[in-house]
């Protein structure tokens, strides 16, 4: 786009029940800090210069279903983390509201649910 010059914000719009729980969470989960927070918004920022998360207010949110069902409220998206140690970092992500989900589809990722349902997987990668 001509109208976007360097510096200019870019990010991820996420819908959830409750934006600064969410917001809260991964903020832990990453080590990121809540640049911005206003109500039903909460901004989520890897460095002044981003990426950035938003996490905005949803009403009538629907939680995703993993694996997807026909005719139920499919996963839109999902983030990858890679980690240096799939079991610790599973642990650390269950601890701070995280769940494990019941189906993993592979022997180094893992499939967790976010405090709000969304799914995110853990990946070790050693390359």
């Amino acid at each position: 786009m001509k109208s976007r010059t360097g510096g200019m914000w870019w990010g991820t719009s996420i819908e959830a029940p409750d934006p600064a729980g969410l917001a809260e969470f991964y903020a832990e989960l990453l080590g990121w800090h809540i640049g911005h927070e206003e109500p039903g918004t909460s901004v989520l920022a890897a460095s002044p210069y981003g990426p950035f998360f938003v996490f905005q207010q949803a009403d009538g949110y629907r939680t995703p279903v993993w694996p997807p069902v026909d005719g139920e409220q499919r996963p839109m998206m999902h983030f990858d983390f890679q980690v240096g140690d799939l079991d610790s970092a599973v642990a650390d992500a269950v601890a701070l509201g995280a769940t494990l989900a019941e189906f993993q589809p592979q022997e180094n990722v893992r499939v967790l649910f976010d405090p709000a349902g969304h799914p995110f997987c853990l990946c070790f990668d050693e390359g």
